[in-house]
C-alpha cells in the first residue's frame, strides 16, 4: 500500500469508518486505493454507484448501454428527470462527480463483448454484477473466474432478489446455476413490473459485499445466496458448493472465452 495520506477534509467526510475499529484510517486508505468496475446503472446499479463513491472507493467503472427513460425514475435513484434521454453511464458519472471529488469515474456507455471483457474486469479489484440479463451474468462470471477478481452477483424479480458474491477460490455462478435458462423465457420488469425500492435494498447489499472485499472484512456471501422476499420482509440463506466438474472453475476450467454462445444458452463448448 502507498503513502497515501488523509487530507482534513477527508479526514471530516470519512470520519464514520475512521472511528470504526475494523476500518480506521488504514481501511479508508485501502478503499481510497481500490477499484470497483459496476456493470449496470440501474435499479441494481443505482444505489452500488451511490454507496461505493459515497464510502470513497478511489475508481469507479460503470459500464451501461442504456439510456435513461421515465420509467426508470420510479427505482434508479442516481438519475433525475432532466436526465431522461441521457446515457445511464454519463448520468451516473456526474452523480459521482457531484457526490465525491476523492473519486475517479470511468464511465463507458457500451455493452461488453467476449473479447473484451476479460481485460475490463481484471484492470479493477472487484466487480459488481448489477445487469438484468443472463448472458451478461455468465460472462462477467466467466471472466472474473478466469481473471481472479471477486465478482458480487445481485438479481430482482417483482419482489424478490438475491444475492451472492462469487471468489476466485470458491463455487461459481455456474455452480450455482450450470444452464442458463432459454432465451425469452424470463420477462424482465418491463413486463411484470418491480417494487421500487426492491433494488435498493439488493443494491445495497450488493454494495457492502463490495466494500467487505475490498477490505478484507467480515464473511462474504461466497458459496452462499441470500434471497429477500420484500413482501415477508424475509431473508433466507442457502448454502451451494463447488462443482468439481465445473467447465469453469471446476478441476478443468476453460482459460478463455473463446467458443462460449452468450447470446444463446451461455453453454461452455466442450473437447
Amino acid at each position: 500500500m502507498s503513502d497515501l495520506s488523509l487530507d482534513a477534509t477527508q479526514l471530516d467526510r470519512y470520519s464514520r469508518h475512521i472511528i470504526l475499529d475494523d476500518v480506521g484510517p488504514e481501511g479508508q486508505k485501502r478503499l481510497l486505493e481500490g477499484s470497483a468496475l459496476v456493470v449496470g446503472a440501474g435499479g441494481l446499479g443505482a444505489p452500488v454507484i451511490q454507496y461505493l463513491a459515497a464510502a470513497g472507493v478511489g475508481r469507479l467503472g460503470i459500464v451501461d448501454d442504456d439510456v435513461v427513460e421515465r420509467s426508470n425514475l420510479q427505482r434508479q435513484v442516481i438519475h433525475r428527470d432532466a436526465d431522461v434521454g441521457r446515457p445511464k453511464a454519463d448520468s451516473a458519472a456526474e452523480f459521482v462527480a457531484d457526490l465525491n471529488p476523492d473519486v475517479e469515474v470511468e464511465p463507458l456507455e457500451a455493452r461488453i463483448a467476449p473479447e473484451e471483457a476479460r481485460e475490463l474486469v481484471a484492470d479493477y479489484d472487484v466487480v459488481v454484477d448489477c445487469t438484468d440479463n443472463f448472458p451478461t451474468r455468465y460472462m462477467l462470471n466467466d471472466a472474473c473466474q478466469i481473471e481472479g477478481v471477486p465478482l458480487c452477483h445481485g438479481a430482482i424479480y417483482k419482489f424478490e432478489g438475491q444475492i451472492t458474491t462469487l471468489a476466485p477460490d470458491g463455487p461459481c455462478y455456474r455452480c450455482l446455476f450450470p444452464e442458463a435458462p432459454e432465451p425469452g423465457t424470463v420477462p424482465d420488469c418491463a413486463t411484470t413490473g418491480v417494487l421500487g425500492v426492491l433494488p435498493g435494498t439488493v443494491g445495497c447489499l450488493q454494495a457492502t459485499e463490495a466494500v467487505k472485499v475490498l477490505l478484507g472484512l467480515g464473511d462474504p456471501l461466497t458459496g452462499r445466496l441470500l434471497f429477500y422476499d420484500a413482501r415477508e420482509l424475509s431473508f433466507e440463506t442457502v448454502p451451494y458448493q463447488q462443482n468439481p466438474d465445473c467447465p469453469v472453475c471446476g478441476d478443468d476450467g476453460i482459460d478463455d472465452l473463446a467458443g462460449i454462445d452468450y447470446a444463446g444458452g451461455c453453454e461452455v463448448a466442450s473437447d
